[in-house]
């Protein structure tokens, strides 16, 4: 019998209490890019985050333009490019009551990498933003293990929303 790591029993129960609970969400939705304005809705965005919300959450999610997204990127984590998705978790502490988080998505690198794995803007959107939301929640991928846990949440949280595994 394989014994289960603390981390995998714990999305175990994030899971479980995820199917009977919707928690409290405070969002805000800001198009500093406003390219994507009109697909990707108040609505569309508050229904795909909270599908990854394991706790009541306040998070502000950013739509930006290549300039912004690079600047942020240098500025935060030393990086000269836009990447598709940043997130800054302010509470990653297992016992803070209300995950806060910023959450900014790059319009230009968003569209770029849907077209290259051949998928719609929106589903792509949809990925990253539940990928981010699992940041800001406290989920990474820097180690082998991580990636696959947080992979595992994502295929399964973007299939209850009938959208396809992002990873194939």
């Amino acid at each position: 019998m394989v014994a289960k790591s603390k981390t995998a029993s714990k999305a175990e129960s994030k899971a479980e209490s995820k199917a009977v609970t919707k928690h409290k969400l405070t969002l805000s939705v800001q198009y500093a890019d406003k390219r994507l304005q009109d697909i990707l809705t108040r609505p569309l965005i508050r229904k795909t985050v909270q599908a990854a919300l394991f706790f009541p959450a306040e998070i502000t999610l950013r739509f930006v333009d290549a300039e912004e997204g690079r600047v942020l990127n240098h500025d935060y984590r030393g990086k000269d490019y836009a990447t598709n998705v940043l997130t800054f978790a302010y509470t990653e502490d297992e016992d803070a009551e209300v995950t806060q988080a910023d959450i900014i998505l790059c319009t230009d690198v968003l569209e770029k990498e849907a077209a290259e794995q051949k998928k719609t803007v929106l589903e792509h959107a949809q990925h990253l933003i539940v990928h981010g939301v699992l940041h800001a929640q406290g989920y990474d991928h820097e180690e082998d293990d991580e990636a696959e846990e947080m992979e595992a949440l994502e295929i399964e949280i973007l299939a209850g929303m009938g959208l396809e595994n992002p990873y194939q």
